[in-house]
């Protein structure tokens, strides 16, 4: 046996089942701060959205890849294939869409000197829900395309298809061009969404650290700890976002044109699944209640597990 082929299989479990764990977790903690009672403040809900699709990146990438890491090919059908990579890229687009979105609202939030901004502000916790629904639709109906082209294993290939999955393959055409440019033209417009609300953000940062070494006050607009500490959070998930995006980017544009190996395929796979299962640890550790609420929630389920473990 390879000992990149066994290096995968534990990465691809390890990746899935704590990156699961994560978003399931930050779910869980939202889901029960509603239920108690307590009021969910408007970026609570881009969280939740995030650690939902971030989840469906991460089982439906991550439970074939892991599948495919230990031999097992051939256990999609045609159907199966189209639904897998399909709820793939849907929640892979959603993924890039909530991340955008909470950069965007987190740089109009702590723009307080522009009016415009400030009417805005006071509108958009509004307009979460229905623009996370309406993205629902596009993306289900945009990347309706892909059972197209999109087949399972089992299916004859020529020298048209590339086996870009290893478990499913595709098949490459000028209609498939196209589609594939449309689709990398709006993940870039996110991108860039993100790129400049960042670069807002540094620049927000950098004028307030200015200010505060002549003004000494702990509560000056726009900072004040807990909105510094927002800001630092979302600039490092667009960050790690930005940098796996573009490279697992890279990477499949190299297997859209040539047929790669089952190491360089993995290793894209494991890319494509970093920001989803790293992103809820950013957010948990970033916020104090939830790292409360996962402690207790550890210390609760930590005797069963021991006791499980040990007989």
């Amino acid at each position: 046996m390879v000992p990149s082929d066994i290096a995968f299989r534990i990465i691809f479990i390890f990746q899935t089942g704590v990156g699961g764990l994560g978003n399931s977790v930050l779910l869980g903690h939202y889901i029960f701060t509603y239920l108690t009672g307590h009021r969910l403040k408007p970026i609570d809900l881009l969280f939740i959205h995030l650690a939902f699709v971030n989840n469906g990146v991460l089982f439906s990438k991550g439970i074939p890849q892991t599948m495919a890491a230990f031999g097992i090919n051939n256990f999609l059908d045609d159907t199966g294939c189209k639904l897998v990579v399909y709820l793939h890229r849907v929640a892979r687009s959603l993924s890039l869409f909530t991340t955008s979105s909470l950069s965007g609202f987190q740089a109009i939030t702590i723009n307080s000197k522009s009016t415009r901004c400030v009417n805005f502000k006071a509108k958009m916790p509004k307009y979460i829900v229905p623009s996370c629904f309406l993205y629902w639709a596009f993306s289900l109906l945009i990347y309706g395309h892909i059972p197209l082209y999109i087949k399972g294993p089992k299916e004859s290939r020529n020298a048209t298809e590339t086996n870009e999955f290893i478990y499913c393959s595709f098949h490459v055409s000028g209609d498939t061009l196209l589609f594939t440019i449309i689709t990398t033209l709006l993940d870039l417009v996110h991108v860039g969404i993100m790129v400049w609300t960042s670069g807002f953000m540094v620049f927000i940062l950098y004028r307030h650290h200015q200010e505060t070494r002549y003004i000494h006050q702990n509560n000056f607009t726009p900072g004040g700890a807990p909105e510094t500490r927002a800001i630092q959070t979302i600039l490092l998930l667009v960050s790690m976002f930005v940098s796996f995006y573009l490279i697992n980017s890279i990477m499949a544009g190299y297997m859209s044109f040539f047929k790669p190996s089952p190491w360089f395929v993995h290793s894209s796979a494991f890319l494509a699944a970093c920001f989803p299962a790293c992103s809820p640890f950013v957010l948990i550790m970033s916020d104090s209640q939830v790292l409360r609420y996962c402690v207790a929630f550890w210390r609760r389920i930590k005797a069963p597990i021991l006791t499980l473990i040990l007989g």
